[in-house]
């Protein structure tokens, strides 16, 4: 492993280390000791939805930012919407190893899910995206995803009157209130809304022992004793740094393909080769397949595969169904979402395509 790779393992470890002290320095099961160690190592998720930078959040931008969300006519080929690969009705993301976009392109890597994305340090699994906004202005663009432009963009929503009177309502101080920029903030508005807190666990780390059951809380203990919690730390349990996919034993090519190099495409740095984007693992038991490459669909499978590959350890059946069990354990509770009536549209707006 490369010296920065091992460098950022060493230092994300020491929290974790520390926890693991207090666990062995106590009682064996001492719930106590067990919920001390989770504390210092995650957070519950919050049960109102938090601030954004630069985009204070409003019922009217929220609204607009569903419809926009639910859209599919926003896409060239008008089949295409944000919900389509982040669907919120299976976990936050889509039923498949990768997403079927413009002409039926896949694309290159699993989608993520949108659900407690606002809590991720950075957006898609390379973190090429600083946050919603930023990502909600990706795919929109992108020739494999919803192949629209700006402009493209612009001309389908300035033509339809509803949609004028909600870029109104949500950006009342502009004077062109339709305009690229909005439409990101105005996704990543309805995007921060989309937390699922009150899951057991975090319960748990609210101070309810009886929150996990016995299998749970050794889930837990391992979790944290084996080094899991090394990488996926934190309130979303991931999604907080990068580290190298393979630290110990490098995947197989189905697994890790060889020319998705992760975060290099974004640093060019040489230490960043097969670096990605720690999994957030907040309901994970409701999306399968896992990894980035999404060719995993038993989550006992892929503890498996993350203990020899991450940590170099071959756990047990037990140990895999007891660690299965705890990640049960960050199951939230999901927003209900109705489907939002969107826009008529006009005359003037633009015709599908399905033009390269």
């Amino acid at each position: 492993m490369r010296k920065s790779a091992a460098r950022k393992l060493e230092i994300a470890a020491k929290l974790c280390v520390l926890a693991a002290g207090i666990l062995a320095s106590s009682t064996a099961g001492a719930d106590d000791d067990l919920m001390s160690a989770a504390r210092q190592i995650f957070k519950p998720i919050p049960s109102i939805v938090p601030a954004v930078k630069d985009n204070p959040i409003t019922h009217d931008k929220v609204a607009l930012g569903k419809a926009l969300f639910f859209d599919p006519r926003l896409s060239a080929s008008g089949v295409i919407s944000c919900n389509t690969c982040h669907n919120l009705g299976t976990g936050g993301t889509d039923a498949g190893p990768r997403s079927v976009g413009h002409r039926w392109q896949l694309g290159s890597r699993r989608a993520p899910t949108v659900y407690n994305a606002v809590f991720n340090v950075a957006q898609f699994w390379d973190g090429r995206a600083a946050d919603l906004k930023a990502q909600a202005a990706g795919p929109i663009q992108a020739s494999t995803e919803m192949n629209a432009t700006p402009a493209r963009l612009l001309n389908t929503l300035n033509s339809m009157t509803d949609y004028i009177v909600m870029f109104s309502k949500a950006f009342p101080n502009d004077a062109t209130p339709i305009t690229f920029d909005n439409f990101a903030k105005a996704i990543e508005a309805f995007e921060a809304t989309l937390i699922t807190p009150a899951a057991p666990f975090d319960q748990y780390l609210e101070g309810d022992a009886y929150a996990l059951s016995a299998q749970q809380k050794a889930g837990l203990k391992l979790f944290i004793e084996r080094g899991c919690s090394t990488c996926h730390n934190g309130i979303n349990v991931g999604g907080q740094d990068y580290f190298p996919f393979g630290v110990t034993e490098r995947p197989t090519t189905s697994l890790l393909p060889r020319d998705d190099k992760g975060r290099f495409a974004v640093t060019k740095a040489p230490s960043d080769e097969y670096v990605f984007r720690s999994a957030p693992l907040r309901n994970v038991a409701l999306r399968p397949p896992y990894f980035h490459s999404g060719q995993v669909w038993s989550l006992k499978q892929a503890v498996g595969v993350m203990s020899e590959i991450q940590l170099g350890a071959k756990l047990n059946d037990t140990e895999k169904d007891d660690i299965v069990a705890f990640l049960d354990s960050l199951t939230g509770q999901l927003p209900r979402i109705d489907y939002p009536i969107l826009p008529v549209r006009t005359d003037t707006t633009p015709k599908p395509s399905m033009d390269k």
